[in-house]
């Protein structure tokens, strides 16, 4: 009797003790980090091996994808952004690990992310190149698209162990498929001037949860690395994306001048030209977008 006594206390210590330990973890004030991103490289590089061998054996599922909890199992091999998450006013910050980054081209910047010609954002950064130069992977992870469209021309989209996701666009080919692993600093294309392009470049874009990050504020352009080991990934990284909401445009018709449309619309015609850099004379075509707020 007394032996089984012992027993039953020794159970209820134990219960009792990973209780108190378990609380003390939930009551530490630390942000909150999915576990995709706390793992070291040593794990890393042991997922990768495991992924890859899982994809020559053709096993690949949403359950087995980099990142895949964080991305609530969803793997899309269609849509840059399939996600429908809203995370402009994400509560937490999460630690996003960008120790492997490696610069996709180093290049001269042309085009920045934000807008361009008053009204159209752009989501991106874009690099100079010539036809044909390597394109790498910024980190390690799985491709998830491989595809032609009338935008982005060839493009490639890799979701990555960090839980960022990195798209590469205006490509001249594509050296990867869908579902295949790649590793830092990997070629996966070669540049070009496909789609929607006006010379030959990179258009770069890196993305959380679908949603575009602003790439300077993670990555020196200058010097082509990532300005942190660790990025604290927030809602201010969003902030641009809360603006846009609150932006309005006009839609220019026939018989429209741009003193009708101030009018109209209780703007004046000096913010209106300032917002779309034109001049009170230029000239408008039906259907042409004006920004206004």
């Amino acid at each position: 009797m007394k032996k089984v006594c012992k027993i039953v206390t020794g159970i209820i210590f134990v219960f009792v003790y990973k209780t108190a330990y378990c609380q003390s973890l939930i009551e530490l004030p630390r942000p909150v980090v999915f576990t995709e991103t706390e793992l070291t490289l040593e794990e890393d590089e042991m997922c990768i091996d495991s992924l890859i061998h899982l994809a020559n054996e053709g096993n690949i599922d949403s359950l087995k994808v980099p990142a895949s909890k964080l991305y609530g199992y969803i793997w899309d091999n269609q849509f840059v952004n399939p996600y429908r998450q809203n995370v402009i006013h994400m509560p937490d910050t999460v630690m996003i690990d960008f120790s492997q980054y490696c610069h996709p081209n180093k290049n001269v910047v042309t085009s920045d992310f934000g807008f361009r010609r008053g009204w159209r954002f752009h989501y991106g950064i874009d690099t100079r190149l010539k036809v044909g130069d390597s394109i790498c992977s910024s980190f390690d992870g799985m491709v998830r698209i491989v595809k032609r469209g009338r935008a982005y021309g060839h493009y490639v989209v890799i979701r990555h162990f960090n839980g960022l996701e990195t798209v590469y666009a205006h490509l001249s080919k594509t050296l990867v498929k869908v579902n295949q692993v790649v590793r830092a600093g990997e070629v996966i294309a070669l540049g070009g001037n496909t789609g929607r392009s006006t010379g030959p470049h990179l258009h770069y874009e890196i993305r959380y949860l679908g949603q575009p990050v602003p790439p300077r504020e993670l990555i020196d352009w200058e010097n082509y690395t990532a300005k942190y080991r660790i990025v604290d990934l927030c809602a201010q990284h969003f902030a641009y994306a809360e603006e846009l909401e609150k932006i309005r445009y006009y839609t220019v018709r026939k018989g429209d001048t741009l003193f009708g449309i101030s009018r109209k619309i209780g703007v004046s015609m000096d913010q209106i030209c300032r917002l779309n850099k034109i001049k009170k004379t230029s000239i408008l075509r039906i259907g042409q977008k004006l920004r206004y707020t």
